[in-house]
């Protein structure tokens, strides 16, 4: 009896013997061999670009990288516990964000229409002339165009007029008009 399960042990671990020394499993391993190093290349490389969107110093960059490719995968998941929370584009637009609120909150500005720099207490633009605020009627202080009250001298503003867009297109088509009738006859 004991031969004859030496001779099926020997016969289903002959088997295994086999594949493992068959060219089948130095194909399939030198393959999981082969993927695993260009994944592991890819992650170090993940980590490069990565890093380069997040800081600017170009020496912490390339330790960034080591770190993730030395401890294979291992250094991406450190790598990525100790990164900078944002990329620098989102900085520099935060940054310009709060500039210009900043501007906004200082009480200068610019032109809507030349955007040069006009201080809140202009009523129009120097360089080209736009009326930005209307002034008050008693006390000729500036007055933003939502304010309903002068806030100075707290008499009512009257509501300005808008200014009507199609009449002023209108107006110089009849007379281009006008003008081609008289030089036409």
């Amino acid at each position: 009896m004991t031969a004859w399960i030496l001779a099926s042990s020997s016969g289903f671990f002959g088997g295994i013997t086999d594949f493992f020394h068959s060219g089948t499993w130095y194909v399939i391993r030198n393959l999981l061999l082969f993927f695993l190093v260009v994944f592991w290349l890819a992650v170090g490389y993940w980590v490069f670009k990565d890093a380069k969107r997040r800081m600017e110093d170009p020496w912490l960059i390339a330790i960034s990288t080591i770190l993730g490719l030395i401890p294979p995968f291992l250094g991406a998941l450190v790598y990525m516990l100790f990164r900078p929370p944002e990329y620098l584009e989102d900085v520099r637009e935060r940054e310009l964000e709060i500039k210009e609120m900043e501007e906004r909150l200082g009480g200068y500005g610019r032109c809507p229409v030349c955007r040069a720099q006009v201080e809140a207490s202009f009523l129009v633009c120097p360089v080209c002339t736009t009326k930005l605020r209307q002034a008050c009627g008693s006390c000729q202080a500036p007055l933003d165009p939502l304010w309903q009250v002068c806030p100075y001298c707290e008499t009512p503003v009257a509501p300005q007029e808008p200014l009507d867009v199609r009449a002023t297109a209108a107006a110089p088509t009849r007379r281009r008009s006008a003008s081609r009738r008289t030089t036409s006859k």
